[in-house]
């Protein structure tokens, strides 16, 4: 597993499931042809690793895209490799996520069409506020600073094991499968939650999920964006009702606090889903609708040429 974009690109492809660590009225993408950027980054988020988006992926790249799922920095290995030694995820913060991901779209020979899930949805926003990608879908997005809805009990529930243990903060953190059942597959039959905990889940780090979590409480947090930026990428923020971990009233208003933008910013939330939006069946809804959506606002906007992202980002 590689530590950023370093063109053509070899070490993040996924070529095959077998190295899947490495590797409102819209029509389907894949039977519209629209002018636009054809990268697609796709963000993960705590608790999992590029493998999943392992189905976003594939079905993106079917449809001609190239599709970068880098890993986080520090991040290497397998699924089961990292389970056995994930210590070196130990104090990774936000800013050295955010910078990590920065450097390499900087890279890139075009702005991208940036996705996120969970902690990754909140990357793709601070990415955006800082001029980069063509436009940005945050899916199930942990909140910028500045979010002030309290969340339902669900919400609290979910991450209370984790930040009622202040040790946590320089430790990385497991979830025991009925904590992950519960905050991440609570809408899956009980044998795809299992398949699922097992296909996906790594210990995150600590830090990070205090960032999240406490941002309203520091000011110097990581997590800040500028709300009134009317020069950023396109932005769409999805939720799903039965989301445990992100309340789709937190997305909702984490979306309202873009008003004063006069940049594009839309929500959509859909019934039924939980947090493991990405994996769990109905999946190709929200792909579909991620892309077309994305397709359709850079026609309204245009996007950046090839020949100038790199001097003007």
């Amino acid at each position: 597993m590689t530590d950023a974009f370093l063109p053509p690109y070899p070490a993040l492809a996924l070529a095959d499931s077998r190295r899947a660590d490495q590797r409102d009225d819209l029509r389907s993408p894949a039977k519209v042809r629209r002018p636009g950027p054809k990268t697609v980054v796709l963000i993960h988020g705590l608790w999992m690793t590029p493998r999943s988006w392992e189905l976003f992926r594939r079905y993106y790249e079917e449809r001609r895209y190239r599709v970068l799922a880098p890993p986080w920095p520090r991040l290497r290995g397998e699924v089961e490799d990292i389970r056995q030694g994930p210590t070196e995820l130990a104090g990774l913060g936000l800013t050295e996520i955010v910078a990590h991901y920065e450097k390499a779209i900087r890279l890139l020979d075009e702005a991208p069409i940036l996705i996120g899930h969970s902690l990754g949805g909140l990357v793709v926003q601070i990415l955006l506020d800082r001029g980069l990608g063509a436009a940005g879908i945050a899916i199930d997005s942990a909140p910028p600073k500045g979010v002030w809805q309290l969340p339902p009990l669900s919400q609290i529930r979910a991450l209370l094991p984790v930040v009622l243990n202040p040790l946590s903060y320089w430790q990385t953190v497991s979830l025991s499968y009925r904590q992950f059942r519960y905050a991440f597959a609570n809408t899956m039959s009980e044998h795809d939650a299992r398949a699922t905990f097992m296909r996906y889940t790594i210990p995150a780090p600590g830090r990070a999920v205090f960032e999240s979590a406490f941002a309203n409480l520091s000011p110097w947090s990581a997590t800040t964006v500028d709300y009134a930026n009317d020069r950023r990428a396109p932005l769409l923020l999805i939720a799903g009702t039965e989301d445990h971990i992100t309340a789709s009233s937190v997305v909702k208003a984490n979306f309202r606090k873009y008003w004063r933008s006069n940049a594009i910013t839309r929500f959509k939330e859909f019934p039924g889903y939980s947090h493991l939006i990405i994996v769990q069946s109905g999946w190709q809804q929200i792909a579909d609708f991620a892309l077309s959506w994305a397709q359709q606002n850079l026609l309204q906007v245009g996007f950046p040429r090839t020949a100038l992202y790199r001097r003007t980002c």
